[in-house]
């Protein structure tokens, strides 16, 4: 009995794996675009005064403390440092 399963569990899976085909696909090596035969219409024509307002830049007010020198804190990091 055992062989019996066995002979056609392996006789299904051959002709499963024999039904299955290598598909092979291939595009187009070239294909060449003839632009001559498009026609476009409508009226060409060069824009008149093109100017650009400048633009005025906004100055930021500096938030940081204004300090002479930075000594204490220098000596600071050097300490921890050490």
């Amino acid at each position: 009995m055992k062989t019996f399963i066995f002979l056609s569990l392996l006789s299904l899976t051959s002709l499963v794996f024999s039904e299955s085909k290598k598909i092979n696909y291939e595009y187009k090596k070239f294909e060449r675009f003839d632009l001559s035969e498009i026609d476009v219409e409508g009226e060409s024509g060069a824009p008149g005064d093109l100017s650009i307002n400048p633009r005025l830049r906004k100055e930021f007010q500096n938030m940081l403390p204004d300090r002479p020198n930075f000594n204490k804190e220098i000596k600071r990091s050097l300490e921890r440092i050490r």
